[in-house]
């Protein structure tokens, strides 16, 4: 019986023989999950919450996340609080701050 899951890989080309394809999805996780321990109290992890919200939400929508936060942290202390969705990812226009990064 072991021996047939073993080697169950050889018939079908489509198996594979480890799981590093599922093990390097769930990394960042794993990695979050040991960071998150020293987020120092329930409002510090809030915050790294909402700052890992908004890098995983820029990087979905193709957003350089570095290009994302230096934008925003720049506009934001100017910016009208009731017109605070301006500043989402998929709203913010990046072109020539992604281009500048490049070139730096």
């Amino acid at each position: 019986m072991r021996w047939e899951a073993l080697t169950r890989f050889c018939d079908d080309g489509r198996i594979e023989i480890d799981n590093n394809t599922a093990e390097r999805s769930i990394r960042p996780l794993v990695l979050g999950r040991r960071n998150y321990l020293f987020a120092g109290s329930d409002s510090g992890g809030t915050s790294a919450a909402a700052l890992y919200s908004l890098i995983g939400t820029a990087m979905l929508n193709g957003v350089e996340p570095y290009a994302y936060l230096r934008e925003v942290l720049g506009r934001i202390a100017e910016h009208p609080i009731n017109r605070i969705d301006e500043l989402l990812p998929w709203k913010l226009d990046l072109a020539g701050t992604n281009e500048q990064l490049r070139a730096a």
